[in-house]
């Protein structure tokens, strides 16, 4: 008997870790910051608590404004450099403003746990040392994307010669047949006037 459903004996994909530890992390990370922010409550009375909590906020807030300045300062710099054929100079991991935002993001959610986090990233050498681990990371996963990924494609943009140059590139493929114009062709105006 045959119910249309198909029979397959292959196994299931395996679910990776990360889609399931990451909702018990946050979960904990909640129940935690929640935990204690009574703790501080207790010791030190909820007005001291909404203290915390707004001048985190606050200055969450100027934290982002800051780098977001920067990073439009950066972006007209690095304009006026292309339009005088100066070659742009390129950042160094950990000097950008992701991080910068990242932790003005931290210290605008409502925690102290956030807000100590947020804290951290603000202090230039262990921005640098997060921004120089998540490139190699990304670097890593981008070079041992299998082909036809999205990760390939930035590999594939790249041509490398054998004396070790790099060639930036994009290549333009036209799938489909060459159509040769005729007379039919042209331009029709619409049928309704």
């Amino acid at each position: 008997m045959t119910t249309g459903v198909p029979t397959s004996t292959a196994p299931r994909p395996r679910r990776s870790p990360a889609r399931t530890f990451l909702p018990l992390a946050f979960a904990a990370w909640l129940i935690l910051e929640i935990w204690l922010l009574g703790l501080v409550a207790g010791a030190a009375g909820g007005l001291t608590v909404a203290a915390l909590l707004a001048g985190g906020m606050v200055l969450g807030v100027v934290v982002i404004k800051r780098a977001g300045r920067r990073a439009f300062k950066n972006l007209t710099d690095t304009f006026q450099q292309a339009q005088q054929g100066v070659a742009p100079t390129p950042q160094q991991p950990g000097q950008g403003n992701g991080l910068t935002m990242l932790a003005g993001l931290l210290l605008i959610m409502p925690g102290l746990l956030s807000d100590v986090a947020g804290l951290f990233l603000l202090l230039p050498p262990v921005r640098a040392l997060i921004g120089r681990r998540a490139a190699r990371s990304l670097e890593r996963k981008m070079a041992s994307a299998p082909a036809g990924t999205f990760g390939d494609a930035f590999q594939q943009a790249r041509i490398h010669y054998p004396d070790g140059k790099v060639v930036q590139g994009e290549v333009i493929r036209e799938d489909r047949p060459e159509q040769h114009p005729g007379p039919d062709t042209g331009y029709r105006p619409p049928l309704a006037p």
